[in-house]
């Protein structure tokens, strides 16, 4: 038990910490989170139920699971878990396996589409409901692996923001758990015993593009604890004048700004130092 006490404090901190820092949740929000039946979500519902019953923010929760209809999914005991603990909740049924095992050619990755189809899902119960927010249970590891997978395998630096306006401007998308770390949510998870239900839809991808990826982190980290917060704070210590991005710095006009700087120095006359100009 004190080792239970001791992770929820740490994640109720974290999680704290990252509604604070974010303006994740206001008074009077209606918050649609988003159950899948993992580690993640179980506990960032654990954590923000805590939250809302000691928080002087008073926020509305509804945790919402999608039944995507993959073989064996029975979701008896998620039922009668949150029942019997008086959680307000809707699962619903919609047949988006049938569309990716179609769509989707054996051995390649099915997350790509099986997030586009669960996201549409997702968004329009929300609208039609009136959740002015929709919870993720994306954690701090998530992020980084993230930005690591976009920056090897896309191209990009991107990654997962924790608090996120939908193209449509109709959603806010929040991750309350960024700065929680993937380890002490398995840990709490077991000492919970949530009701997990696992997804078989990847299963039999052993070689996708996130594990090995997480693997490079782990191995990394063991030589270095430090790189997964690193990571983790690169996503909020951005510099564009030290990268190549043409929207974000003006790398024509740099030539013309030291040609000013010169000109003015020049025009001081003699005893003028560059210093003075700047006001040193």
């Amino acid at each position: 038990m004190a080792k239970l006490a001791e992770l929820e404090k740490k994640l109720l901190h974290y999680t704290g910490k990252a509604i604070a820092d974010f303006n994740l949740i206001k008074h009077g929000d209606r918050i649609m989170l988003c159950l899948s039946g993992g580690k993640d979500s179980f506990t960032m519902l654990s954590i923000l139920r805590l939250l809302q019953q000691r928080a002087k923010v008073k926020f509305e929760l509804l945790a919402f699971t999608l039944d995507q209809a993959q073989p064996g999914w029975n979701d008896t005991v998620l039922r009668a878990w949150l029942t019997e603990r008086h959680i307000p909740f809707d699962i619903i049924t919609r047949d988006t396996y049938s569309i990716v095992k179609e769509k989707i050619p054996e051995g390649q990755t099915y997350c790509s589409l099986c997030s586009r189809l669960r996201r549409g899902i997702i968004y329009r119960y929300a609208e039609e409901k009136g959740f002015n927010k929709i919870a993720l249970g994306h954690h701090r590891d998530d992020l980084i692996r993230s930005l690591l997978m976009s920056i090897l395998y896309n191209g990009e630096i991107r990654s997962m923001p924790p608090k996120l306006l939908s193209d449509n401007r109709k959603h806010v998308v929040i991750r309350p758990l960024v700065y929680c770390q993937e380890a002490d949510i398995a840990d709490y998870a077991k000492a919970m015993a949530f009701p997990i239900i696992p997804c078989n839809l990847c299963g039999s991808q052993e070689n996708l593009m996130r594990k090995r990826i997480k693997l490079l982190i782990d191995q990394l980290a063991q030589e270095n604890p430090k790189v997964p917060s690193n990571m983790l704070h690169a996503l909020t210590a951005i510099k564009p004048s030290q990268l190549m991005d043409k929207k974000y710095w003006d790398f024509k006009q740099l030539d013309n700004q030291q040609e000013n700087v010169n000109s003015i120095v020049e025009d001081e006359g003699d005893g003028a130092c560059g210093m003075e100009v700047f006001g040193f």
